[in-house]
This record gives structure tokens, C-alpha cells and sequence, in this order.
């Protein structure tokens, strides 16, 4: 019945719109997702969808429970489900149950850190800790003084390395041998480094003599540094403990590491002991070198990474990050939605009168526009939510009331270009309303730019809400808002999560509604049924 009302034209360009197969298959990926998203109370919440209590069935999300009804002696608000489940009196009847939506939790419940399930073990770091010391040397080759540098030899400690000459505990090659002859020369040295190869050694070593400038007397003794290199190509043993592992077999498993038995039972209890509180790193000495052993235990702090329970994660609040991105979408088209019908009625409304009516009418109109589009919009916005406070209808007026002047200039050229052709002169010659006239004979014929422009002042209204959202000047907080997590994003950059999710929910929506305006314009683009011969 509707087919049949349908004038040829626009029969033929539902067809085209239909061919096109992207904006064909967007726009109904799009009407499904906001579809599920007004059913979001039933998809997300913490409030049981069904409740069996003492043989009867309640439904409170459709309709309010207060606790008492299910406690004796209960208060007369709403009861925290989660809660009431466990509670003696309600657990112990065997025929008591709820059910609860897919995603039991709503967008502004507080998931607690105890609720969280994490792992209940210890990760256990053990690296190489590169090591620098240093060997005062006169120009016989004599050892003056050593600092930190025992370990690389294997001596008892600093002093023993006095009873040695230089050549007796570094290989010297020529470079390094007329590097340090031009220094006590006193000659202009550059800074000079070299590598020390020791085939027992498992991390990079080398040797570096500091430039050298010429002084009124020559040096009486050098100072060569000795420092282990660090790279990422550096052994490292990680391993996971639970309470009931021993961790005696992985701490001895790899070679490069030798540990003694009393370093293992050392670090053993330090990793029962950090399953109930922080302790700090450990240096242990080895042959190999200074190791340095961190353990690391996880804990709950938000916003917290994704979870079994949870897998977009949580955010700074401790709140499902999934239930904010499903309601988020219901509000964002919904706020999409009604700013586009409200801002393309008023830019009809004004556009069909001043193109109707043109003259002083237009002439006056135009420069009103020009004033009331060169008002600061974010200002204003600012302004009315300091003083009004920040809330959905707020920013829908606001936004309305600066948003319907670009569709206004477009219907004001297409009546311009309408008011004169034979239909409208034979429509005021019969005596018809201007009224009449304006509504049932030129708008229909001058709604080609509307409908083009629907989806993308549809994408650009959601797109202008996460951005207002992400200043802080957007919806009332607690609201969910893609805006609002990526402005989290921000201040916890190691939270991935708050970035990723929004950004790709925003990013689909928007691609759609491009995908659906760009269809509808080839659909209705005169120039498709016309070709070259």
C-alpha cells in the first residue's frame, strides 16, 4: 500500500539506494545496533530480569521491589541484588533464583576490587644488573686504587687488586696502549672506548678512558672505567608462582643464573612473603654477576585492565566499561536522532519561508542568520551549563538552536529557484494558502538536500557529542559517553582499553552513517541514469 503512493522517482531511487549494496547493508547494521541499544536494560544491568521468591515471580526491572519485599523487616528501597542472592534468607530456599541480564552489570555500578578475579601468584623477574666500576693506574702500569671493581675479577675485594699490575688483569690492545701513552704525554685524546670480551661473561662489557685535554703538567694517573653494557638482547629469567608451587626448581632451572642454596631458600621466602605483603627487590651476587630479582603480584586498581568477567575492562570508577559503551550508543543516537529532526525542521521552517517569501523577508533573514551564527557556540554552551547545569535537554536546545543554519540556506536556494515554476504559479492563481503552497507543493519538491544530508548531520551530531563529552562540557558526569572514557583515556595513559573501546564503537558508528549518506546521495544523484555516447 505505501509502494503504491510512492511517486516513479522515488520508487527508482529506493531501488538504486538498494543496489548499492555497502550503504545498503550500513544502514541496516546500524538501525540493528541502535535496535539493541533501547533494549540495553535488558541486555545490562544489575537488576534481575525474573526473581523466584517463596513460589512467586517478580520482574524488577520492569517494575520496583523494594527490599522488604523479600526481607522481613527490609527497608522500603531498592535492594541490592548482588547481595539479597546471598543473603541466608533468601539463599536457603532451594526454589528461590534470579536471573540476572547477559552482562550482570550496569553502566554506574561500582564493581568492587574483592569481586574482581585475578590471579593468585607471584611473577618473578631475574636480570642481570649491569655493574660499573673503576681502576686508578700510573703510567707504569701500577694499580693505585680500584673502586667497584672486585666483581669483574673475581678478587675478595677492591684492595686485593693493588698487588697487580694492568696488563696482569686487562688483555691491553695497541689502540688502548696509545691511548693511554698520548694522555700521559699530555696530548689532545678523544674519548675512547673499547669492547671487553670475556667468554664467561653473559652481558656485554667494554673499557672507556674519558677525553682528554691538555694540562699544564701531565696526569699522574688515568682512570679506566670498567661497565657492563645493557641491552635488551639481556638474559632474563620470569617465571609465575602460585602459593602451592615450589619455587625452589625454577629459580635453579637456568644456568646463566647460579644461585647457591642458601640465595634459593632467601628468595623463597621472599616470594611467600610477597603473597601477603611488598617486598622490595633483592641484589644477589653471583659469579655471573649482580642479579637483581623483582617479584611482582597484581592487584586491583582502577581503571583495571580486561577481565574474564569484564572484557573491555574497567574504568577509573570501577565500572564496566562494556555496559557504557552498549547505553553510550543508545544516548548518542538517540541525541543524533532528535538534534537532526529538530534542526532540519527549524532550517525548513526558515529556509521555505525566507525562499518564498524573498524580498525584504530574505533580505532581513539572511542578515539576522549571519549575527546569530557568528555567537560563540562553545562559550554559550559553557556559559548555560554553569548556571543551569549540565543535562541532556540543555544540550539538545543549545545545540538545535545554532545547528539548523546550514540546512536553512539549502532549502532557502531550493524555494528560491521553486517559487517560480508554472506548478506554483497555477497553485496561487487557483487561490491557495501560502501555507498550503509552501508544505504540500514546494518542500516535497525541495527535500532532496534534506535527505542527502540526513545521515551525515546524523554522524556529525554523534561526532560533536563525544567531543563536547571529551571537553567536559557534554553530558551530566556519570553519564555513559564515549566522550568521557576517551577524556579518561587521557589522564591513564597506561589504560589501552579506555582508548581502544570508545574509539572503535565511535569509529563504526560514524563509518555506517558515511557509508549510508554516501549511498543516498548516488541514489538520488540525477547524473546516475545518464551516460555518455
Amino acid at each position: 500500500m505505501i509502494r503504491g503512493r510512492l511517486n516513479p522517482i522515488t520508487r527508482k531511487r529506493i531501488q538504486r539506494f538498494r543496489q548499492l549494496r555497502r550503504a545498503w547493508w550500513s544502514l541496516w547494521i546500524l538501525v540493528g545496533l541502535y535496535g539493541l541499544s533501547l533494549f540495553a536494560n535488558l541486555i545490562s544491568n544489575d537488576i534481575p530480569l525474573v526473581i523466584r521468591h517463596e513460589g512467586r515471580l517478580y520482574m524488577p526491572i520492569l517494575r520496583f521491589q523494594p527490599e522488604s519485599t523479600f526481607i522481613e523487616g527490609g527497608r522500603d528501597t531498592r535492594p541490592h541484588y548482588k547481595t539479597l542472592r546471598t543473603h541466608p534468607v533468601f539463599a536457603e530456599q532451594p526454589d528461590n533464583f534470579m536471573i540476572f541480564p547477559p552482562i550482570p552489570y550496569s553502566p554506574h555500578e561500582i564493581i568492587p576490587p574483592s569481586a574482581i578475579e585475578i590471579p593468585d601468584e607471584i611473577r618473578v623477574h631475574i636480570q642481570l644488573e649491569p655493574r660499573i666500576g673503576s681502576i686508578d693506574f700510573n703510567a707504569e702500569g701500577r694499580i693505585l686504587r680500584a673502586l667497584n671493581s672486585a666483581g669483574f675479577f673475581d678478587a675478595p675485594n677492591d684492595a686485593a687488586l693493588r698487588a697487580f699490575q694492568l696488563v696482569d688483569l686487562i688483555d691491553v690492545s695497541p689502540d688502548l696502549e696509545a691511548a693511554i701513552e698520548a694522555r700521559f704525554a699530555n696530548r689532545a685524546a678523544p674519548r675512547f672506548v673499547a669492547p671487553w670480551p670475556d667468554p664467561a661473561a653473559v652481558i656485554d662489557r667494554e673499557l672507556v678512558l674519558s677525553a682528554w685535554e691538555p694540562a699544564p703538567r701531565p696526569p699522574r694517573f688515568l682512570r679506566i672505567t670498567l661497565q657492563e653494557r645493557a641491552s635488551p638482547d639481556d638474559p632474563e629469567l620470569a617465571f609465575r608462582v602460585g602459593r602451592d608451587d615450589d619455587p625452589g626448581a625454577q629459580l635453579l632451572r637456568d644456568a646463566r643464573f647460579p644461585l647457591t642454596a642458601e640465595q634459593v631458600a632467601q628468595l623463597q621466602d621472599d616470594i611467600f612473603r610477597r603473597f601477603e605483603q611488598p617486598v622490595s627487590d633483592r641484589m644477589v651476587d653471583t659469579p655471573a654477576g649482580q642479579l637483581r630479582v623483582r617479584y611482582d603480584k597484581e592487584t586491583v586498581t582502577y581503571p583495571f585492565r580486561p577481565t574474564r568477567a569484564h572484557p573491555l575492562g574497567l574504568d577509573s570508577s570501577g565500572r564496566d566499561v562494556l555496559a557504557q559503551i552498549i547505553y553510550a550508543l543508545r544516548t548518542s543516537m538517540s541525541f543524533g536522532l532528535l538534534l537532526v529532526i529538530v534542526t532540519l525542521a527549524v532550517g525548513i521552517v526558515i529556509g521555505a519561508i525566507q525562499g518564498y517569501l524573498g524580498g525584504f523577508v530574505d533580505i532581513a533573514g539572511q542578515r539576522l542568520i549571519e549575527i546569530w551564527s557568528a555567537l560563540p557556540f562553545l562559550y554559550i554552551i559553557i556559559l548555560l551549563g554553569s548556571v543551569y547545569g549540565r543535562s541532556f535537554m540543555l544540550l539538545l536546545i543549545c545545540y538545535g538552536i545554532f545547528n539548523w543554519i546550514g540546512i536553512s540556506y539549502y532549502i532557502r536556494a531550493e524555494f528560491l529557484k521553486l517559487r517560480k515554476q508554472p506548478f506554483v504559479e497555477a497553485a496561487r492563481v487557483m487561490g491557495l494558502k501560502k501555507r498550503s503552497i509552501i508544505f504540500r507543493h514546494i518542500l516535497p519538491n525541495a527535500l532532496v538536500p534534506v535527505i542527502t544530508f540526513f545521515p551525515f548531520s546524523l554522524v556529525g551530531a554523534i561526532g560533536s557529542l563525544a567531543a563536547l563529552d571529551y571537553l567536559g562540557f557534554g553530558l551530566p558526569p556519570t553519564t555513559p559517553s564515549w566522550g568521557a572514557l576517551l577524556a579518561q583515556a587521557q589522564e591513564f595513559r597506561f589504560a589501552w582499553w579506555l582508548v581502544l573501546s570508545p574509539s572503535v564503537a565511535l569509529f563504526i558508528v560514524i563509518l555506517l552513517g558515511v557509508f549510508v549518506g554516501e549511498g543516498v546521495r548516488a541514489a538520488f544523484d540525477p547524473r546516475g541514469e545518464s551516460k555518455w555516447e
